[in-house]
């Protein structure tokens, strides 16, 4: 999310330059969702504004404030890139990865919750493009809300789980994360055993390593590599390679290299879906201006708690007590 409206922010830079046709290449790009539209007003409140717009001598006037993003990674979009990357068949996406990303109030801290997609919980009824509504659905896979109903239905269940408005939306697909690796020149990681996954086709020797954009995208995927094969050691590699991507940013330079700039742009809006808040380089602009004091050693990962399922081993439900603490933090 910070390398993305970095290089908008910058993009509007290069515009001032003259290269407008930039702007209007990246601004068509982005696809959005109007989530605020489609749920109404029957959603868990806002919170209640805490800090002042803050300005420095060489910026404008930013605002700030409490935010909760939800992300996802989906696991299939049409196209041969997805596919060869691992992506299931077309129509037949679902949300692979999803985090809850909190920014504090002045924007100097961020806690990033990790939602197991083997969780069994309670679908919401959702409404649906065509406008009719999905059923209630209880003791289902996590996942489910967005193969279902796509992303308005994955942030309404988010947001019935959680008690938590989803401020914003974010999604990314295989073909995308992967290129948007590479712009940035790939990233390091460290490991502690070695991988040795043929699904995802990731095989690591432990210790550091570094990692092109489709070895990361296989690091974000593999689970029967590591640890016991669940969804849980799979979700402790996405969030060192989060932490990971998030120093690269912080301490890489980027705004040094325009040609640089340009490809990391230029992948990151061609797949990604934002909701209408986010969908616009003014306000991608104004996102990453206001992360300016955010460092990658202020990003707590965390998993919300889980236990196993009582109808099933295989799957987990939230950890009742710990969990609402959790999401409560974040209102």
């Amino acid at each position: 999310m910070k390398v993305v409206a970095i290089a908008f922010g910058c993009v509007l830079v290069l515009v001032g330059a003259g290269a407008g046709w930039a702007y209007w290449h990246f601004e068509h790009n982005i696809r959005s969702v109007d989530i605020d539209r489609a749920l109404g007003a029957d959603r868990p409140a806002r919170p209640t504004p805490t800090a002042a717009p803050s300005a420095s001598q060489d910026t404008a006037p930013v605002d700030k404030g409490v935010l909760n993003f939800l992300v996802l990674g989906s696991d299939s979009r049409t196209g041969a890139e997805n596919k060869a990357l691992g992506g299931g068949e077309d129509g037949g996406a679902r949300s692979d990865t999803a985090m809850v990303v909190h920014l504090n109030a002045d924007r100097t801290e961020a806690t990033v919750v990790s939602i197991p997609r083997d969780t069994l919980v309670e679908r919401p009824s959702c409404p649906t493009e065509s406008g009719g509504t999905t059923a209630v659905a209880y003791d289902v896979m996590f996942n489910s809300a967005y193969a279902v109903g796509g992303p308005v239905c994955a942030v309404k269940t988010v947001e019935h789980l959680t008690g938590v408005r989803m401020d914003h939306y974010l999604e990314i697909d295989f073909a995308g994360f992967a290129k948007l690796v590479d712009a940035l020149g790939g990233v390091d990681v460290t490991t502690t055993e070695d991988i040795d996954d043929d699904l995802s086709h990731l095989h690591l020797e432990a210790g550091a390593n570094h990692l092109d954009g489709e070895q990361a995208l296989a690091f974000a995927r593999t689970r029967h590599g590591v640890g016991d094969g669940s969804d849980l050691g799979r979700i402790k590699l996405q969030q060192q390679l989060v932490k990971s991507l998030v120093g690269k940013v912080s301490t890489d330079g980027l705004l040094t290299d325009p040609a640089r700039l340009y490809r990391i742009a230029d992948a990151a809006t061609g797949s990604l879906v934002a909701d209408t808040g986010l969908d616009s380089l003014p306000e991608l602009s104004d996102l990453a201006r206001s992360l300016r004091d955010l460092p990658g050693d202020a990003v707590r990962t965390v998993v919300m708690p889980v236990v196993p399922a009582p109808t099933d081993a295989n799957r987990v439900v939230a950890r009742g007590p710990e969990a609402r603490k959790l999401w409560e933090s974040l209102r």
